[in-house]
């Protein structure tokens, strides 16, 4: 699937940077779910590819799923771009190359989700908001969310994250989990790159099975958990 919000370009040290940028809130839509997907498997596919870059757009990483299908009533539509946004964030942390964030601001609900599936997230030091304010929006997080939210966040900002849809900068996300380092905006992708062309020089069949040792039981549930939501039909409400 393809998108003119998606695109791809190959940097040094076998990186592959993919930019999202649909020139308004990098909301994930069907469309963008279904080219981020591509774009991994891309990398999967290429033996001249030993790492991805997930690239937002300029103050914005990403603010979570399209409010055109969350707000326009059709439950089986809401439904469905939840599980497929469930499967783009397990599709990332059990990617067999590494995945690197580049978050270059608000990153909100599932675009705080998308950060917590990438192996380091590099964010841009600007007064931002990320975070995970389902409960402050009248929703429940999804089962698949509260899986990679326990394995990824801090459990001493668990409760505050999760249940008290606490949002914060990029500085104290660091603490929560969300990120793993903050630099200056203009240096935000740049470092990204540094960083995944860094881990490219990991052994991929190692790092590809110790993925899966490390994250399989956390992968499996989340598989389970996505099924059962696409089985059911229906988006968690308060």
């Amino acid at each position: 699937m393809t998108t003119d919000a998606v695109t791809t370009e190959r940097r040094d040290g076998g990186v592959l940077v993919c930019h999202i940028d649909d020139g308004k809130a990098n909301a994930l839509s069907t469309d963008i779910i279904g080219a981020v997907t591509a774009a991994i498997a891309q990398a999967e596919a290429d033996d001249e590819i030993t790492s991805l870059v997930l690239h937002g757009r300029e103050g914005k990483f990403s603010a979570g799923f399209d409010l055109n299908v969350m707000r326009g009533g059709d439950i089986a539509a809401m439904s469905g771009l939840v599980s497929d946004g469930g499967d783009l964030v397990r599709t990332i942390y059990g990617a067999s190359v590494p995945v690197v964030a580049a978050c270059t601001g608000h990153a909100l609900a599932a675009g705080a989700l998308l950060l917590l599936g990438c192996d380091v997230r590099v964010g841009a030091d600007i007064d931002c908001k990320i975070g995970l304010n389902e409960v402050a929006i009248g929703m429940v997080l999804p089962d698949w969310a509260f899986t990679i939210a326990r394995a990824r966040l801090s459990n001493r900002h668990l409760q505050r994250s999760v249940a008290n849809a606490r949002v914060t900068n990029a500085a104290q996300a660091v603490d929560v989990g969300y990120l793993d380092e903050v630099v200056a905006v203009d240096e935000v992708l740049d470092t990204a790159v540094a960083r995944a062309a860094e881990l490219a020089g990991l052994n991929g069949r190692a790092y590809e099975g110790t993925v899966a040792k490390l994250r399989g039981e956390v992968l499996a549930a989340m598989e389970e958990e996505i099924a059962a939501d696409r089985a059911a039909g229906a988006v968690p409400t308060a």
